[in-house]
C-alpha cells in the first residue's frame, strides 16, 4: 500500500491496482500539483462536505464516489458525479469493496453543513479505514484517515482494538480539529505503528509545528513512529 500526502487532508492511496483519492483540495501550500497533475483515481473518498475537503472533487467526477448518501447526492448535483459506491453512497459502520481495497467508514466528531445559495444537510462527517483485506482479518494492512475530528473514545474502544489500523493520519491544526496533544493521545489509543500529521499550516488559525506533535507522541508514551511528510511525498505501508 502506497500513501501520498498532497497537503492538508488530501491523500492518494494505492492498493494493488486500485487508486483512491481522499478529500481532494490542492489549493494548499504543501503541494505544487494541480488536479490535472494527479493520476486519475478509481475512487474518490470524501470525509465531509466542507470546502477544504471537496474543493477539487469535480475534477475527478469520472471516479466512483465514496461518501454518505447525503453528501453523494450533493456531489451529484454540484460536481457531476454519476456513480456512487452502492449506487447511493454508504454510511457509518459499513465496509465496501473498492477494487483491490476495502473501505470502512467510521464516525468523526466534527460538523458537516454546506452553505451555498442554500444550506445542505451533508449527513454525518466521517473517517475512512482503507485496507487490503477486511480490516478485521489477520494480516490486513490498514490506513486510517480520521477526517476532521476531535479526540473521541471510539478510537480507544472500537477502532483501535477491533479494526486495528497500522497507520493513521490525524489532524494537528487545532482550532477546528484536534491539536498536537490530543492527536498524540489518538495515536496512543489507536496503537498504530505510524502516525502522520495532517490538516495543518494551510491557513493562519491552523499553523502548527509537527515537531510539537512528535514531542507529544513521546510524552504520552505512544509507540507510533511520526512521519511529517513533505507535500507530495509518498510512504510505503507494507
Amino acid at each position: 500500500m502506497e500513501l501520498t500526502w498532497h497537503g492538508h487532508s488530501t491523500w492518494a492511496v494505492t492498493v494493488g491496482e486500485t487508486r483512491l483519492l481522499i478529500d481532494p483540495f490542492f489549493d494548499n501550500p504543501k503541494t505544487d500539483l494541480t488536479p490535472e497533475d494527479v493520476p486519475e483515481p478509481d475512487y474518490v473518498l470524501l470525509t465531509h462536505g466542507h470546502a477544504d475537503h471537496v474543493a477539487d472533487a469535480s475534477a475527478f467526477a469520472d471516479a466512483t464516489l465514496v461518501a454518505t448518501p447525503e453528501l453523494a447526492a450533493y456531489c451529484e448535483d454540484e460536481f457531476g458525479f454519476d456513480d456512487a459506491v452502492g449506487g447511493m453512497g454508504m454510511n457509518l459502520g459499513g465496509t465496501v469493496a473498492c477494487g483491490d481495497a476495502r473501505v470502512t467508514m467510521v464516525r468523526a466528531d466534527h460538523t458537516n453543513g454546506i452553505v451555498t445559495d442554500y444550506e445542505y444537510d451533508a449527513g454525518m462527517p466521517a473517517g475512512f479505514l482503507v485496507s487490503d483485506d477486511d480490516p478485521t482479518a489477520a494480516g490486513a494492512t490498514t490506513f486510517y484517515h480520521t477526517g476532521d475530528t476531535s479526540l473521541m473514545s471510539e478510537m480507544r474502544d472500537v477502532i483501535g482494538p477491533h479494526l486495528r489500523p497500522d497507520a493513521a493520519a490525524v489532524p494537528i491544526g487545532d482550532h477546528f480539529t484536534m491539536g498536537p496533544h490530543q492527536a498524540a493521545i489518538a495515536a496512543d489509543w489507536l496503537d498504530v505503528d505510524h502516525a502522520f500529521p495532517q490538516h495543518y499550516d494551510t491557513f493562519g488559525p491552523i499553523e502548527q509545528d509537527p515537531a510539537d506533535f512528535e514531542a507529544a507522541v513521546d510524552e504520552v508514551g505512544a509507540d507510533a513512529s511520526v512521519h511529517a511528510l513533505a507535500g507530495d511525498e509518498s510512504f510505503d505501508l507494507s
